[in-house]
This record gives C-alpha cells, structure tokens and sequence, in this order.
C-alpha cells in the first residue's frame, strides 16, 4: 500500500507542476480571444465571456503580422537547412577523418565555446557592413550557418558509428561524398533531426542580432516586430496575447510533430560514444 501511496504522490506532484507551467500558456490563449480590455479587470477572468477573434483580425490586417511570420519563416528555415548541412558535414569530418590539426582544430573550437555572443557582435557587424549584408536576410543567415554546438553534438554522435562500415564502403568504391550522404546521414538521423530543432527554435526565437541588423521594418522579425508592437500598444493586452501566441504556435507544433526524433536523438546522444 505505502509504495502506490508513494507513486501516486509522486504522480501527483508532477501533474501539479506540469499544470503550473502550461498555465500561463493557456491563460494567453484565453487572453488573446477576449475583447480589448476585458483582461484588464480584477480580478483577471479565466475565459472570455464573449469570444472573439478581433485581436487577430487586427494584427494580420492593420498591423500586417502575416509579413512579420513569413519573414520569420524564410529567415527560421534557411538557417536551419544551412545549418543542419554544414554542421553535419564537419562534425562528420571530425569524428571520422584524417586530417593534419584535426583534433588541435577541435580543441580551439571548443575553448570558442566559452566567449560570450555578444563580445562578436561588433566585429561581426562590421564584417557584414562591408560584404553588403546588413538590413538583408542574408545578414540574419549568414552568421548563423556553422555554430561549434552543432559541430561537437554530431561530432559526438558520429563518433559511435563503426569504422568498419565507412571502411566497407570504400573498399566497394563509394567516394567520401557518396559515403556521407548514403551511410553516415541515414545513420545520423536522430542528431540531424535533434539539430535542425535546435537551430530553427534559436533562429525563431532570436531577437537581438535581427533587431541590429534588420533597420528596414519590412524585413523585420517576429520577436522584432512583437517588441514594437508592445511599444505601440502597451495597454492592449489582448492584442499583445494574440501576437504572443502567434509566435508561439509555429514552433510548438514543430517540437510535437518532431518530439520522437528529438529525445530519440538526445537519449542516443547520451549513451553512445
């Protein structure tokens, strides 16, 4: 009797926190379909007693949202295309080939790891002034193709991939190119999938570096475009609930419709190699 006591304590315990951290989610969806100004009272209702769909009616016409999402999209997607890409193809390289200064190489990535962003910030603007790129997508891209996180957790996952099958392949005359992308990507599926997460969520929901080099409001971002919208109309919580919560959708879908892939390739990632 006392060990079910115990579990269902337990149970209970964990459910009382997971409803403490999806309430506020939920109360900003309540939010976002109330009339201007019904949150404001006290106290704050739960539910809207008169549902609407003002709030985002307004956002995607007066304010034009649409335009902001689709930026983040183009923005959000390419990074990660890119970034899945070319992190892949050189955590691959370090974990299974030969070359002179490999592993010196990996050593000064991973000491990178420990500088602040924001030390590069000016440098890396600067840089960017002068190939032309600043108030373009490429600017927001660009900097965010390669990251030495991405590079150490497929180069970590790679690592427990046998040698004897790379080797086997080339004994039947498969080309390096041909060996990663019809071996090793099938192979780092969970990682690729962990990956592209990862970079779509800090593309998505990155808001500083944007904010510096997006001057133009036409091609600015979500995060961007909410935190102006906060300026404009800071009385108006319901419309600022709305917004929140059309940011919000897009990657939480994302995360539940690849949730599988995700722990699959974070649980191999903690027991292999």
């Amino acid at each position: 009797m006392r060990p079910r006591l115990g579990t269902l304590a337990i149970n209970g315990l964990l459910a009382g926190l997971a409803a403490m951290s999806l309430f506020p989610l939920l109360w900003m969806l309540s939010v976002s379909f109330m009339p201007a100004g019904a949150a404001s009272t006290l106290p704050p209702p739960l539910l809207p007693a008169q549902p609407t769909l003002d709030n985002y009616r307004e956002l995607f016409q007066r304010v034009g949202m649409g335009r902001y999402l689709f930026n983040s999209f183009l923005v959000a997607s390419a990074v990660t295309l890119g970034s899945v890409t070319l992190n892949a193809m050189a955590g691959y390289a370090f974990a299974k080939l030969e070359f002179k200064g490999r592993e010196r190489i990996f050593q000064w990535l991973i000491a990178a790891l420990v500088i602040p962003g924001q030390v590069a910030m000016m440098p890396l603007f600067l840089e960017l002034k002068a190939l032309g790129l600043v108030n373009t997508y490429g600017g927001v891209i660009v900097p965010a193709l390669a990251s030495i996180f991405g590079i150490y957790l497929v180069r970590q996952y790679a690592r427990s991939i046998p040698d004897e099958l790379i080797e086997a392949a080339r004994v039947d005359g498969a080309g390096e190119l041909v060996i990663f992308t019809r071996v090793i990507v099938p192979l780092l599926r969970p990682i690729i999938v962990t990956l592209a997460v990862f970079s779509f969520l800090a593309s998505w929901n990155d808001f500083m570096w944007p904010l510096i080099v997006l001057t133009d409001e036409s091609h600015h971002t979500l995060p961007v475009a909410l935190a102006s919208l906060s300026r404009e109309h800071v009385q108006d919580n319901e419309l600022m609930m709305a917004g929140s919560v059309v940011t919000v959708l897009p990657v939480l879908a994302l995360f539940l419709a690849l949730q599988r892939h995700y722990i699959e390739g974070l649980l191999a990632g903690s027991v292999k190699g």
